[in-house]
């Protein structure tokens, strides 16, 4: 099962991944440069900065590319080549950014990630720090066949809902759920004590329910712990919480 991709996902991206070594097994598009938030006028602003997540099966030589295409994309690590940069890329959380770099008239930012990183993160939430975007709703570009990977997209889902509803009483609303998922990658991120909008989540969930619904739809619908009312977009679970873990 591949995760759903929004059928939103506009020209322009592609137009963007068309700048980069096609050698991708994910490529997705994030944040409020894609998606519209909580006191936005209209849609994202054509100012805010495009940010995209790249995976890739061999990072190094996807970066020896990537170094001919865009050399100027990357800081002074572009004097150390792709293998310095790839073991800087291995730190922290496993991804590589590079960041302010013009392209198409738009501001973007990159990140490059290992495939088997991704997928570790993905099922064990070793950081969050991807799996959690992958919570919410993301603009898939391109995506190959790699089984492993699409297992592992849709189990990060699964145990994103099943978190939430530990969290949750056994009546709720689908905003609320979807607020819980949104919110379980900011738990303990010190930004949302100092420097971010501490209504950020609730910015993220309230204008994009139906990107949320088309991500977790069906797995709500065929969750054996809750009562899934989508015409009242109400949830009740069925079994006692500690039986979630089981």
């Amino acid at each position: 099962m591949a995760l759903p991709a929004l059928s939103s996902s506009g020209v322009k991206f592609r137009r963007v991944l068309a700048h980069f070594p096609q050698e991708l097994s994910l490529a997705f598009a994030y944040g409020s440069g894609v998606f519209r938030q909580a006191g936005d006028k209209a849609g994202p602003g054509e100012n805010n900065m495009l940010d995209f997540v790249f995976a890739v099966d061999d990072a190094v030589t996807w970066h020896m590319m990537n170094l001919t295409k865009n050399r100027s994309h990357y800081s002074f690590l572009k004097l150390l080549g792709p293998k310095q940069i790839n073991s800087v890329q291995n730190y922290g959380a496993g991804i590589y950014y590079n960041t302010l770099v013009p392209c198409n008239g738009r501001m973007i930012k990159y990140g490059v990630i290992s495939t088997d990183t991704l997928i570790d993160d993905l099922l064990h939430w070793k950081t969050l720090y991807v799996a959690g975007r992958l919570q919410k709703p993301v603009k898939i570009l391109t995506q190959n066949e790699n089984s492993k990977l699409q297992a592992a997209l849709v189990s990060n889902l699964k145990s994103a809902v099943t978190a939430a509803f530990l969290m949750l009483p056994e009546s709720f609303s689908e905003e609320d759920l979807y607020t819980q998922i949104a919110g379980l990658s900011y738990t303990g991120d010190f930004r949302m004590i100092v420097g971010e909008d501490r209504s950020k989540v609730q910015n993220i969930v309230e204008p994009n329910v139906p990107h949320f619904q088309k991500l977790y739809s069906n797995i709500l619908q065929d969750c054996p712990q809750v009562v899934y009312k989508h015409h009242l977009g109400r949830l009740e679970i069925k079994v006692q919480k500690d039986n979630l873990h089981n």
